[in-house]
This record gives C-alpha cells, sequence and structure tokens, in this order.
C-alpha cells in the first residue's frame, strides 16, 4: 500500500506538468523554407505546474524522429508560459511537433509540412468559378490557410467569401451592410455550391509532382474586384479592404512566401477603367513587394481570356495588350495566358482547362520553360508577313488548322487580306501569313482579337501565345 501510494504522490506533480500551444503551431500549417531548405518552428503556449523547467521537443515523421530532431532541450517554462524554438527543419512532412516537460505527457501537433508557400489574389478566375466536377483529388503535400484562418487539406473551393475573416468578402445585406453568412444559412450555401475550381489547387500538386516540395496556399481573390479595389493605399483598413486583408493573411501564414500569383483585369476593360490600368498595375506590384519586405518577390499573372457575354471589346483588347507589355517592364514577373481556353460559362476559366493553366504556371515558377511565344515583329514582302516569335520552347506548333492573326488599316478597321496561316517550314520561331493584293500604309497586326477568339499557337511545352496588338507590320 505504501509502495503504491508513494508512486501515486511521485506521479502528481508529473501529471500536472501539462503544456498548451497557443500561437505558432497549428495542424496542416505549412511553414515557408529559407535558402537552405530548412525552416524553423517557433511555438508558445502555458506550461501548467512546469515554471523554470526544460521544454523538450521533437519532429516525428512516418512514425520515426527526423534527422538530428529527436527528443532535445527546446526552450523553457516560466510561470507565464513557454517558447519552443526548433531550428533546421527539413523540407518536407508531414510532420508531428512533439513538446513535453521532464518526460511527463506529450502534447503534439499534427500534418505540419516545410515547403514553399504561395498566395493567390486577384478576382473571380483566381478565385475559381469553374464546376465543381471532376476535381483534383487532394495531397497531404498541398494545404491551405482557408479563408476562416485555418489550415486545412486543400481541396477545391479553396476560396470561400461569405463566412471569411475578412469583412470585405462578405455578403452586402439589405441594409448594404457587409454581413457573415453564419449556421444554417452557411451550411445551405455550402451544400448548394456548384461552382468554385481555380487553377491554385491544379498549379500546387503540379509543383509537388515536379519538385518534391510541399506546398501552402494562401487564398485571397475576390470576384468581379477593380484596380481599385486592390488599392494599396487602403492597406491601413486591414480587413476591410483587400490589400489589407491580404496583407493580414501574409503576416498570420509567417511573413514570408515563395511567391504570388495573380488573375485579374476583367473588371477594368471599361473606358475609364483601361487607361489607368498599367499604372495601378504597376504600383500594386511595387507595393506588396514592399510591404511583403520581399523586393524580388516572383509574381506570376494570367492575361485575361475569352468572354462572350460582354461588349466591351476594344477594351478588353487594351487589357490584354497592356498585360503582354507590362512582362517585360518590371523585373521578375512573368505572363501566362488562357485566351485559348475552355470556358465553363460566358467569362470563367472552365474546370477541365485548370490543369493546364497551373500547368503553365508551374512552367513560370520552376523556370523550367522558356515563358512561351512572345511577338518580336511583323514584316510584309512578296505575299507574306513573317510573325517572328521570341520565348519558344522547341517550335511553335497548333492542332488543326492554324487561326488567330488579323490584318487592319491604320484606323483599326479589319482587312480581309489573310488567306492562309502556317508556321514556318525554315524557321520553326515564325508565323508566315500569307495575304492577297497590297497592304495600306499604316497597316497592324493582331492576334485573338475580339471577345471571343479562337486562336491555337503553342509552342512544345503548352505554352501558348497570348493576344496581342495593334503591333505595326513593316513593308
Amino acid at each position: 500500500m505504501r509502495i503504491l501510494l508513494s508512486c501515486l504522490l511521485l506521479a502528481l506533480p508529473l501529471a500536472a506538468q501539462t503544456l498548451q500551444i497557443t500561437k505558432g503551431a497549428a495542424e496542416y500549417q505549412v511553414y515557408q523554407r529559407g535558402p537552405g531548405n530548412t525552416a524553423t518552428i517557433r511555438v508558445e503556449g502555458s506550461a501548467q505546474g512546469a515554471a523554470g523547467k526544460a521544454v523538450e521537443a521533437r519532429l516525428v515523421a512516418a512514425g520515426l524522429p527526423a534527422k538530428d530532431l529527436d527528443w532535445k532541450p527546446a526552450g523553457k517554462a516560466t510561470a507565464t508560459g513557454f517558447t519552443v524554438e526548433l531550428a533546421n527543419v527539413p523540407t518536407g512532412g508531414p510532420y508531428r511537433l512533439e513538446l513535453r516537460v521532464g518526460g511527463g505527457p506529450v502534447t503534439a501537433v499534427s500534418n505540419l509540412l516545410v515547403g514553399d508557400l504561395w498566395l493567390l489574389a486577384g478576382q473571380s478566375n483566381m478565385e475559381g468559378v469553374g464546376n465543381l466536377e471532376n476535381t483534383p483529388l487532394p495531397s497531404a503535400q498541398v494545404n491551405s490557410l482557408d479563408m476562416t484562418d485555418i489550415w486545412v487539406t486543400a481541396t477545391d473551393p479553396l476560396h470561400r467569401l461569405p463566412d471569411s475573416n475578412d469583412r470585405v468578402h462578405w455578403r452586402v445585406n439589405a441594409q448594404k451592410q457587409p454581413e457573415k453568412l453564419e449556421g444554417e444559412a452557411l451550411a445551405k450555401w455550402i451544400a448548394n455550391r456548384k461552382k468554385g475550381a481555380g487553377p491554385g489547387l491544379p498549379f500546387a500538386l503540379e509543383m509537388v509532382r515536379r519538385t518534391g516540395v510541399p506546398i501552402g496556399l494562401i487564398p485571397c481573390a475576390h470576384g468581379g474586384t477593380s484596380m481599385e479595389q486592390w488599392n494599396p493605399a487602403l492597406k491601413d483598413k486591414g480587413g476591410d479592404s483587400l490589400y489589407g486583408g491580404m496583407v493580414r493573411r501574409f503576416q498570420l501564414a509567417g511573413g514570408k512566401i515563395k511567391g504570388l500569383l495573380w488573375y485579374q483585369g476583367e473588371s477594368d476593360a471599361s473606358p475609364t477603367a483601361a487607361p489607368l490600368f498599367e499604372t495601378k498595375f504597376t504600383n500594386l506590384i511595387t507595393a506588396i513587394r514592399k510591404d511583403f519586405n520581399q523586393p524580388d518577390l516572383p509574381f506570376y499573372y494570367v492575361q485575361i481570356g475569352r468572354h462572350t457575354n460582354l461588349t466591351n471589346q476594344n477594351e478588353w483588347n487594351q487589357i490584354q495588350d497592356l498585360q503582354l507589355k507590362i512582362e517585360s517592364k518590371i523585373p521578375n514577373v512573368g505572363m501566362v495566358t488562357c485566351v485559348d481556353c475552355e470556358l465553363d460559362d460566358g467569362i470563367h476559366v472552365g474546370t477541365s482547362d485548370q490543369p493546364l493553366l497551373g500547368h503553365r504556371l508551374a512552367n513560370l515558377a520552376t523556370g523550367e520553360t522558356r515563358k512561351g511565344p512572345r511577338p518580336v515583329s511583323a514584316r510584309a514582302k512578296d505575299g507574306i508577313i513573317r510573325v517572328d516569335f521570341a520565348e519558344v520552347n522547341g517550335r511553335l506548333k497548333h492542332a488543326g488548322r492554324l487561326y488567330g492573326f488579323s490584318v487592319h488599316d491604320a484606323s483599326g478597321a479589319f482587312i480581309p487580306a489573310i488567306y492562309r496561316q502556317r508556321v514556318s517550314a525554315d524557321d520553326p520561331n515564325v508565323v508566315e501569313l500569307l495575304f492577297g493584293g497590297k497592304l495600306p500604309e499604316g497597316a497592324t497586326l493582331r492576334y485573338g482579337l475580339g471577345r471571343d477568339p479562337y486562336v491555337n499557337l503553342r509552342d512544345e511545352a503548352g505554352m501558348a501565345a497570348p493576344a496581342f496588338g495593334p503591333m505595326p507590320i513593316s513593308q
């Protein structure tokens, strides 16, 4: 009896030494790796009955302690709590972080990853409005900081605006005030949702496939939003502004990311907004790099694609051409196009082509390919317009009859001159446009003109030629 009582008395102080993590690590969290392909996991919490004692930590992967990260002192408990730092955690996971005091009860957080964080921003085509049919299967290597600020396994839809922690995403009620959707109304909205597939998850899965590096996504996009609504000057409004909410979530995710993916411009295709687009877009990139304290932050964006239900053709094409030109003016940015992609409604990229868009963005992010066909010049001679392209991977190619180019006079009027479009047999980086008659002075070339063009010029890496023009035709 005395032996049993002694054991119980010895066990009481040990059992009282409990740890609770309150900050710094949450299940499914992804940590941005540093230059050495490692990260430091820093956690804080309360430490009942453990003041003055060492807090031990270890990291477990696949049931075994990670190399050099078995039980060892990693911090010290005080009367107010504890702080633990576990340095040199290698890229990979999922990991299980375990903490204890003096061999006592273990406090743990599971499914932690070390890899790369990518922030998703822009309007509806980044938010994702593809049909929720045949969406990608989730991966244990891809997690997402959902819009309620909880880390989860990434699945489509990544964006859920009505109950976001940032008021700017909420719906406006009958009193014209933002109102969070909750309870039964939220559950009904989720159950009835038919749209939500976007490029973020296919991009992340493709990055994991190529690199083996885990990916964390930070969704921040909001459909129908203009450059003015993303104004960096609204940063101080926090979650009452798109830019402020994005900065808040960036900081919540650890204050360091690998890069940013952007898809926006549709809402600026108007006579008043289009002339200001280049300045606003440039200022946005500059502000993000400053506020994120990452002056060389990779910034990859998508040229706006097709639409069938709008009338702003001129401004639409103007935005497309500006997006192409901006790419060469700002360092460490890149553009892909989706003007050749399938749609799931009048304006939104379809679920079936989201993997294609994710593949193209991954090409930029990994640097494994060139940017894809970029128009350089157009020269007319002896009935042929030679269109030179740079940044071609392999050679230019097309499925079926090549189509998408058009000739216009100096006023912009269409000239029905081209009767054949082909890739040159002599130069794989050149398109030849065979035309009849004589071109007028000031003639220009366009590709992908209009709201809903059919275009099919790509290269061997699947990178598509962007919509462009007007481009002068030298004669």
